[in-house]
């Protein structure tokens, strides 16, 4: 009777289990529909939201705001801990202009003996204010100089500026201003076709102003080149990569999906690496010959045949964190892994430490060496014991079984002094491109992917690196295609920096 029961109970227990899976998958279905606000209703309230004809977003949102999303004690705390930032200030390195305002006449009076006042002061303050953008035509006008006694010696002509595009109706101010309004602020060519046209009364064609950016992306490229063997050579590599689409010319009339790969250091440049697929072959071919550390998400492609013999593979802590909180998302009771959340945020407070006393890598892996190897052990083997009593098709599972069996490479960070334990930048990187496609929705052909990329490049390791990308395209576009291969490594992102940092100026 004993063992039909323990049967009985097992059945029970794993029925429960795949209704919890159910759950969960159409609670994440639901969420999908109505929107990241819609992560912080119950069940019942989404249910409630499907019985509904039509729900806006507004009304998700309003109805989010009626019920926090419940999170650990220890990050309630931290959080209402947490100071105002108060009053933003405004860079100092801007230019100020002046404006006075006057006091009234009666104000210049003294209300007691009518004598005049004097100014004592000001009462200051100030806001961001902006010229809006005045177009006008640039006329050139090259000196031609002869010797009247000697006409056997013909006329001299200044030598022409160099130039982006010569012959070009338009100057190298308004090409970039179009590179920069599309990979930078993510405006699509057909807007600023339209901008110009109503604001300048010009109307350039869609056609001409990509044949702009195509050949700034063929400039860019051998400079972009420099800019991977210079990674390459380094110690430490992050990767990511994303689906971006190509517009296609087939009958079917659907654009392909191509992928842009992106491969970083923390605080140095980026490279984007374009290619057709998703497969192997992408980081194969970049990272040919590479022998330092390799920091990516799970994603199998950078598993085999990947790099050099003795390259590192190291994984990331985000990575783990955030399927624990999709579980959280989806079950608010999962304590456990809650518990597991509340041990991987102590184990990032630790860098956050290192971070705010500005510790270099040695002194933050000395701080790592003597909290971090505890913390691991109870992540460890809460996470193991998770795994013995969840399904492994549900949220929780699926966090279990990627972080386990990535164990020993997010281990490595104690190892490697340099290796962060994210992979955060990498994905901030992602971040342009995700808002960009949204906009110019796909790359015009399979030719036209390493241009693209060639410009993101430059433009997000302008970002990285804190330079002004028009002032940086400005110096080393006109010219380019003129300058010699042996001197694009003096061109890159970083050795412009090098060269403009007070110390070298």
């Amino acid at each position: 009777m004993s063992g039909k029961l323990n049967s009985y109970e097992y059945e029970l227990q794993h029925a429960q289990m795949k209704v919890q899976v159910l759950e969960e998958r159409l609670r994440q279905q639901r969420i999908a529909k109505y929107g990241p606000d819609s992560e912080k209703l119950g069940n019942l309230q989404l249910e409630l939201l499907d019985l509904e004809p039509g729900v806006s977003n507004v009304e998700v949102v309003a109805e989010s705001e009626r019920e926090a999303l419940p999170f650990s004690s220890e990050h309630e705390k931290k959080r209402k801990r947490r100071k105002h930032p108060g009053r933003q200030t405004l860079p100092a390195d801007l230019p100020r202009v002046e404006k006075i305002v006057v006091c009234t006449p009666e104000q210049c009076k003294c209300g007691n003996c009518g004598a005049d006042t004097k100014v004592i002061g000001y009462e200051v303050s100030e806001v961001l204010d902006v010229k809006p953008a005045e177009y006008f035509v640039q006329v050139t006008k090259r000196e031609k100089r002869a010797c009247k006694k000697c006409e056997e010696q013909g006329v001299a002509i200044a030598p022409a500026t160099a130039r982006i595009i010569d012959k070009s109706l338009v100057s190298d101010r308004i090409i970039i201003d179009t590179i920069i309004g599309k990979y930078g602020n993510h405006n699509p060519i057909y807007r600023q076709s339209v901008i110009l046209l109503r604001d300048a009364g010009i109307d350039i064609g869609r056609a001409t102003m990509c044949g702009w950016i195509m050949t700034v992306g063929e400039m860019l490229a051998p400079v972009v080149g420099a800019m991977r063997s210079q990674l390459l050579a380094a110690s430490y590599i992050q990767a990511d990569e994303t689906p971006v689409d190509v517009q296609a010319h087939d009958r079917r009339g659907k654009n392909h999906q191509s992928y842009l790969w992106q491969y970083g250091s923390p605080g140095g440049s980026v490279v984007f690496d374009f290619r057709m697929g998703r497969d192997r072959e992408g980081p194969a071919h970049f990272l040919v010959n590479f022998e330092g550390i390799l920091q990516t998400d799970g994603y199998a492609a950078y598993d085999r045949d990947v790099g050099g013999p003795k390259m590192v593979h190291a994984a990331c802590w985000s990575h783990a964190r955030r399927y624990f909180v999709d579980a959280i998302k989806l079950n608010k009771q999962d304590a456990a892994s809650v518990c597991i959340v509340e041990l991987m945020d102590k184990l990032f407070a630790i860098d956050a430490q290192a971070r705010e006393e500005k510790m270099d890598h040695a002194a933050r892996n000395a701080l790592r060496q003597q909290e971090a190897p505890a913390l691991l052990d109870k992540i460890h083997e809460q996470i193991l014991a998770m795994s013995r009593i969840v399904l492994p098709k549900s949220a929780a599972g699926k966090a279990c079984s990627y972080a386990l069996r990535l164990w020993k490479r997010l281990k490595l960070f104690l190892e490697y002094p340099e290796l962060e334990l994210s992979n955060n930048l990498a994905e901030n990187s992602m971040r342009g491109v995700a808002l960009g496609r949204k906009n110019w929705i796909h790359i015009g052909s399979k030719q036209a992917g390493p241009r693209v990329a060639a410009i993101l490049s430059v433009v997000e390791s302008c970002r990285r690196l804190k330079i002004p990308v028009r002032d940086y395209l400005a110096d080393i576009l006109p010219g380019l295609a003129n300058t010699s291969i042996q001197r694009v490594a003096e061109l890159t992102p970083a050795a412009w920096l090098a060269r403009h940092t007070p110390a070298n100026l």
